[in-house]
Order: structure tokens, then sequence, then C-alpha cells
């Protein structure tokens, strides 16, 4: 019987960190610096022949109160070195490195994205993000020596009256410069560059990858954020869970290409979506609820209140009510993390919240602060991510496990089969690179 023709939908695997979204406490979570770990879930993608795996990427410990924050990434390996071992342990799967416009230079970077799309044949992919933190740039030469205005939250933005876009941008349209130096028959060209923040030139040592570009990802919901995504990004990486909310994204975003001279095709909106499974719904609700207590603990519940009020509030009690006191808005009590929007605006939401319904600090916490997805039956969470992708909500998804590494185990074998079934996402891998399994143009060859 043959499976109904459906939109094609795009999957990713995210490696979780050691956070509120992973149980880090749970036996079943092991390692995040042995390979086996990064090993473990690249091979599940694979099987599940998913678009693409995905790093993110620190650059400082996070501190609160002065304090590592235990609950973060902490020691992990750098990315693009990751991404090249699993290169020789996978054959389709893409491989998407989170790194930091800020720290890196144009060239040195280009040089490094191009030798992964060599080595993988052609499934490297670039998530691109920025820092404006002193604390974070204390790591490096020049740390805090760009203007906050250069460096918004989402990337990189066109500023009015068609001025040159941000370092971000320069950054991404001069690696696609340098890549591009290369001729489609082998023969390297000169090149120079000369920006607002970039002026260099000279001859790039490696030839055309497999791609000709590595995919470029990012993630930004901000307007600027958003442009970014309509001018040069293939792939967007969004935090928009509700049906409601992905298709207001999704029709706004799309919208913007055109002015670029792109198609709704070019780029991909997926948003990152963790998901509980069960034999059935409410198996699945009960488990989706414990997995909450247990990534908010009482001790976390405390310090994800302090990021918002950034006061030390170690002396409440967890189970009891939200402060009286107002955050402070210039509190330097947290350091090498974003607070959660104003502080004033969210303090008086979750006051709100926790009145109407009884809720403790905890429980407002986890109500608050929660990512879960989509739980339920494998049946459930597959229809309704055929939903989201059949009604112009996504493109896609990046799935976020709770459990490192086997936290895809579940999802593979039990849910990809469904989408299969009813011919919404691959049986098999039809090309070899990463633009392929997303239906991304090449990029033209220069002669």
């Amino acid at each position: 019987m043959t499976a109904p023709t459906r939109k094609q939908m795009h999957l990713a695997a995210h490696f979780p960190g050691v956070n509120s979204t992973t149980v880090w406490t749970d036996p079943r979570s092991k390692s995040q610096i042995d390979f086996s770990s990064f090993e473990h879930l690249a091979r599940t993608a694979e099987r599940g022949r998913f678009d693409f795996f995905f790093l993110a990427e620190g650059l400082r410990l996070r501190e609160h109160n002065g304090r590592i924050h235990d609950l973060d990434v902490v020691g992990r390996p750098e990315s693009l070195t990751v991404l090249s071992a699993l290169a020789a342990v996978t054959d389709r799967l893409g491989l998407a490195a989170t790194v930091n416009t800020t720290f890196n230079e144009p060239y040195e970077l280009a040089r490094r994205l191009a030798t992964l799309d060599h080595l993988s044949d052609g499934r490297a992919a670039w998530n691109v993000v920025t820092s404006s933190d002193a604390f974070t740039g204390e790591n490096f030469r020049r740390g805090g020596y760009l203007d906050r205005a250069d460096l918004p939250q989402a990337l990189g933005s066109a500023r009015t009256g068609g001025t040159p876009y941000t370092r971000a941008a320069e950054f991404v349209a001069t690696a696609r410069e340098l890549w591009d130096t290369w001729t489609p028959d082998g023969t390297p060209r000169p090149f120079r560059h000369q920006g607002q923040h970039f002026t260099i030139e000279g001859e790039f040592t490696v030839p055309r990858s497999p791609q000709g570009h590595p995919v470029v990802i990012q993630a930004g919901d901000s307007a600027e954020g958003r442009e970014f995504a309509a001018s040069a990004a293939d792939v967007t990486f969004t935090r928009h869970g509700t049906l409601e909310a992905g298709r207001t994204f999704y029709t706004d975003v799309k919208a913007r290409l055109a002015k670029y001279g792109r198609h709704a095709d070019d780029l991909k909106i997926m948003p990152g979506v963790t998901f509980v499974l069960g034999d059935s719904d409410a198996e699945a609700q009960e488990s989706a609820a414990e997995i909450r207590r247990q990534q908010i603990s009482p001790q976390n519940a405390i310090l994800a209140l302090e990021q918002v009020w950034g006061r030390d509030l170690s002396s409440y009690d967890p189970d009891g009510p939200l402060p009286e006191i107002d955050p402070d808005p210039d509190s330097g009590l947290v350091q090498g993390r974003v607070r959660i929007g104003d502080p004033l605006a969210v303090a008086a939401r979750w006051r709100a919240l926790s009145e109407a319904k009884g809720l403790s600090i905890r429980q407002t916490v986890i109500e608050t602060t929660g990512r879960q997805s989509f739980i339920g039956s494998p049946e459930t969470v597959a229809s309704e991510l055929i939903e989201f992708v059949s009604t112009g909500a996504a493109d896609g998804f990046i799935l976020v496990p709770h459990l490192t590494p086997g936290g895809l185990d579940d999802f593979v074998h039990r849910v990809v089969p469904l989408l299969q079934e009813r011919g919404a996402f691959r049986s098999e891998y039809t090309g070899s690179t990463l633009r392929s399994h997303l239906g991304l143009a090449d990029p033209v060859g220069k002669d």
C-alpha cells in the first residue's frame, strides 16, 4: 500500500548539555566528554535517516553568584574537532558546529569549515552565533572590544538606509567569498575583502569543498535575526513550540525571502523541540511531569529565580511563595548567561501566574520554563509533528533529548517508522551531502 504524499519533514539531533533540559542525575545520563557519547547519538540519528547532528558550544563556564553554575555545559570539547571525528564513523549524517563569529576570524574559520566539508564528503554545517558580553570576552585577547550595537542578539541586521550588515553578517559573507575563490575546475584565485570589520587579502588554501559552501544555520527570533535568516541563512533554529506561534513565525520569515531574491524552499525553519513518549498519552504525560520535577530540582528552582531577579535568594523556600521584592535590572549576579527578557515584566507575569494558580517558587519555575514540546504515544507525537509541517508551522525539527546519549533511541525506534509509513519522512537517504538532504541548491561556483 503506497503511503500518502505529504510534505517531507526534516529532522536533526541536538546533543544535549548539562542544564535544566537534561536530567543529568539520571543514571542513564553518561559523559559529556567521552567520544562514545557523541558517537552513540550520531549513529542513532543516522540510523533514523536524520538530516544532521547539531553541537552547541560555550566559550566560558558561566557563573552564578561568583561560582560555576553546576547545571550548565562544562568541559565540552570543541565542536569542529568532535565533528571531524564523527565524520569517520558516519556516512550520510550532516555535521553542524556552533562557532562564534565574535572570537574567530573569517579566514581561519572558513578553512576549518571547508576542511570538515572535505573530510565528511559534503556534510558540514555552521551554526552562526555572536557574543557581546565582556565576561566571555575575558577569555580572548580582544575581549569586550565590540560595541553592543554591533552585536545584536540575533547575529546581524540590515541597518536602516541600506548601510552594511553588522560583524556577524559580514563575517558570513566574507567566508563565502573565500569559499568561492577556488573555481569548480580547481583553480585558486587571490581574494581581497575590504569592509567595516574585515580588511583581508591573500589566497585561500583549501580547494572548493563538495558542497561549495557549508550549510549556514542561524538562531534568533528578533526582527534582526529574522532578517538575517531571510537574507543569508539556509536553516533557522527557533524556539516556537506551539502551533500558533510556529505558524506566525514561519509566515513572517518566509515572507521576507523575496526581497533577497530567494524562494520559500531556500530557508528551512526548524524549531528546537523536546519530546516524551509513553505507551499511552496518559503515561507520557505522567513521565513528562516527573522529568520536569527532575529537571527543576529545589536548588535549580532557586537558581532560575535568581536569574530573573538578579538577587541572592538562597534563603527562600523553593516550596514557598515568590519574593515580594522586585528584581534588580542591573544585577551582575549571573555572568555569561542572557537574562530572561525584561526582569520586571517577567517577574510580574510569574507573580500573576503564581497567584492565580496558587503555585510555589518551584511550581512556578516548572510551569514557566518548560520546554517539553511533544508529549504522548508514538502515534500522537507523529501526528502532531506532521501537523506542524503540513500546516505551515515548521519545515522540520531539531530534537533535544533529555538524556545523553541514549535519549534519541526511543524516538528513532518508535516514531520515525510511523513518519515513514505516513509518507512524511524519508525511508532512505537519496543524496550524499547535507544540502541534498535539506533540498538546498548548491551554490553556483564562480569561473
